[in-house]
């Protein structure tokens, strides 16, 4: 029998299919087959979710996300990171749940495992944030670095589910000492932000252009990042799509070719690359996925580099600087 407190939990935390859909969020989406294969995204975090709360043990929870499809299980790990994170923080001490997830079969999907834990987040009170990053060895497994997309997920999980209040009233929430920095959190919040506007516009390039031009143009070059990633990572548009988003950036391509670049080393990390994630990485950053992943390998900038700004940062500006600011094409 699964735990009472377990089966609680999932109810009071996890959102319906029904509630993830576009149609549910009340998002402006014109149904096809391209918006019905991103709303599968969300539907696998739930799915990821359910099984992390409920599995008896990590041999159980591992044997479950076998059985999503190479596609989405990163999306399922997000979810089943997210509820590792949760009973974590929730307990009288801090657990380990997602540090084994993450040091055992949720290594290959760490960036996507980190965005989980920003769901978590955004469910638990600020006091208890402390207790959801679990504490790696600096392998050279991305940590801390990449620990800043917990911040991310975080702003996409606002975006997601309280639309009205941080995209169209553009709130900005309360900076937050992450990895010590409280004034690049505001930052990291809008990345995740750009993400989900890609998802709350159904991948369509100029509706996506249009909401990221409404904000202050302060916070485009983050949100442009932020689209670049969600639109490589889970596609929805095909060449020509891509072509127009890249177009719409304008001064921001680089911005949106660095998310790109980013989505391309986390899917080829997992151990799978969809062919849209290809498409993307061309279009939208000039480079094919190889090359992609080597920009990514060799910019990247160790947690003890970091100056006045993260080592996420310094590693982000790296990648912007490399892509350079080549003349639109397409």
């Amino acid at each position: 029998m699964v735990p009472v407190i377990g089966s609680l939990r999932r109810l009071v935390l996890a959102p319906s299919l029904e509630k993830v859909s576009f149609a549910g969020r009340g998002f402006p989406v014109t149904p096809s087959d391209a918006t019905e294969r991103l709303e599968a995204v969300p539907r696998a975090v739930v799915c990821g979710f359910e099984w992390g709360i409920d599995a008896r043990s990590q041999w159980e929870l591992e044997r479950r996300l076998a059985l999503v499809d190479a596609e989405q299980r990163g999306f399922a790990y997000e979810g089943a990171t997210m509820a590792c994170s949760v009973l974590d923080a929730m307990g009288p001490r801090r657990g380990n749940r997602t540090r084994e997830l993450l040091l055992g079969p949720g290594r290959p999907h760490i960036f996507l495992a980190y965005i989980g834990i920003g769901f978590a987040m955004a469910r638990l009170p600020r006091v208890l944030w402390r207790k959801v990053a679990p504490d790696l060895p600096a392998d050279g497994g991305y940590y801390p670095e990449m620990s800043w997309l917990a911040v991310d997920g975080y702003g996409f999980d606002l975006a997601y589910f309280r639309t009205r209040r941080w995209v169209d009233r553009q709130e900005r929430p309360a900076p937050y000492p992450w990895e010590g920095d409280a004034d690049y959190f505001p930052r990291a919040v809008d990345q995740g932000i750009g993400r989900a506007l890609w998802f709350v516009h159904g991948g369509n390039p100029g509706d996506v252009a249009a909401a990221v031009r409404a904000f202050a143009p302060g916070r485009h070059a983050d949100l442009w990042s932020g689209v670049g990633l969600a639109a490589t990572f889970a596609g929805a548009t095909g060449a020509a799509g891509f072509d127009a988003l890249r177009r719409e950036a304008g001064d921001h391509w680089p911005e949106l070719a660095q998310g790109s670049v980013f989505a391309v080393k986390a899917r080829h990390y997992s151990g799978f690359v969809p062919e849209h994630t290809a498409v993307a990485a061309e279009r939208l950053a000039g480079l094919a996925v190889e090359r992609a992943v080597h920009l990514a390998d060799s910019t990247a900038v160790p947690a003890s580099a970091a100056g006045t700004a993260p080592a996420y940062e310094l590693w982000r500006r790296k990648v912007r600087d490399a892509v350079g600011t080549a003349p639109v094409t397409g």
